[in-house]
């Protein structure tokens, strides 16, 4: 098994609150990390905060902080207090986010994704360092700004990227990139944009479910949530399966939802989500890993055979 292993944290079926428990047991279950995520529940900074206490030892991530929602000081305010935090633990995911969050639900501008998230990496690189920051961006401006309180051990910055042009600025100017919803096989093309020393994430979805045409019933639904949105449609299409998806897209253009869902295939749905028995699954997320990714971070689905609490346990990396 590759030497990471991570969890999304807190769990799709319970609050933050409720989570302090099965968090606490990740490190003793084999788990390195655990990964955070920003979309419309928990914020991306808060769980990490306490799971650096609940969890000593595991590497927290942020997977990923939109670029557009907050002021470039503000976020480097929240990376510097999760470092300070956890100091040397902390790994700071940035990224475009798609329109509807940053627009329709944060009413932020939604304008040039790769030269925001290109210039807030830059000017977060010079912050978090602790140097004062009086800097013209393509995107944004900035004056004077200092941390208070830089941290000793700056965060890595990692980006999340679906596409080769922010894949390859991954490589080159920050630690990482994070990517969503892709098969074993994806790996390899995604693999071949970054180079062979660039930490290459991404978050598995993991039902741990043998009846495949209950998981496939399920899986349409989110992946049709999720494959609709351009960035990830236009992902798709690089990674060859444009064709494929049309009919859901033209579908979902007409606003017949149901004929959308329909048109997903089983094979689609098996490609991009794990699913099966614990040890089925286990052996699949290592397919992953064995075609090039190092940090696999599992998000176990609700509507299993199993429980969450279950499923984390049985997906636990053989030690």
């Amino acid at each position: 098994m590759t030497q990471n292993w991570g969890m999304t944290i807190p769990f799709y079926d319970r609050s933050l609150a409720s989570s302090q428990e099965l968090i606490a047991e990740l490190p003793g279950l084999g788990y390195t990390d655990a990964w955070s995520a920003e979309v419309n529940g928990v914020d991306g900074f808060t769980p990490l905060a306490l799971a650096a206490q609940w969890a000593p030892g595991v590497r927290l991530g942020s997977a990923i902080v939109p670029v557009s929602t907050r002021g470039p000081g503000l976020l480097a305010m929240s990376a510097a207090t999760l470092a300070d935090l956890a100091p040397g633990r902390f790994t700071l995911g940035i990224g475009a986010s798609s329109p509807a969050i940053v627009e329709k639900w944060n009413a932020g501008t939604f304008d040039k994704p790769y030269a925001r998230t290109r210039d807030t990496l830059r000017f977060l690189k010079k912050a978090l360092a602790g140097e004062k920051v009086t800097e013209t961006y393509e995107t944004f401006s900035v004056q004077g700004f200092r941390l208070e309180r830089a941290p000793k051990t700056p965060p890595k910055i990692v980006l999340a990227a679906l596409r080769p042009r922010m894949l390859r600025l991954a490589a080159a100017e920050a630690d990482g990139a994070i990517t969503n919803w892709l098969s074993p096989e994806d790996v390899r093309k995604v693999r071949a944009e970054i180079g062979q020393d660039t930490e290459l994430i991404a978050r598995l979805f993991v039902c741990v479910n043998d009846n495949a045409d209950q998981v496939r019933e399920m899986g349409r639904r989110r992946l049709a949530g999720y494959l609709t949105v351009p960035v990830y449609a236009a992902f798709h299409d690089w990674l060859g399966r444009g064709e494929e998806l049309r009919p859901m897209h033209e579908a979902w253009a007409a606003g017949d939802r149901r004929a959308a869902l329909k048109a997903i295939s089983d094979e689609v749905v098996d490609a991009l989500i794990v699913h099966g028995d614990a040890a089925t699954c286990r052996a699949r997320i290592q397919e992953y890993v064995d075609n090039g990714l190092d940090t696999p971070v599992l998000a176990p689905l609700p509507g299993g055979e199993i429980s969450i609490d279950q499923a984390v346990r049985e997906l636990a990396p053989e030690r």
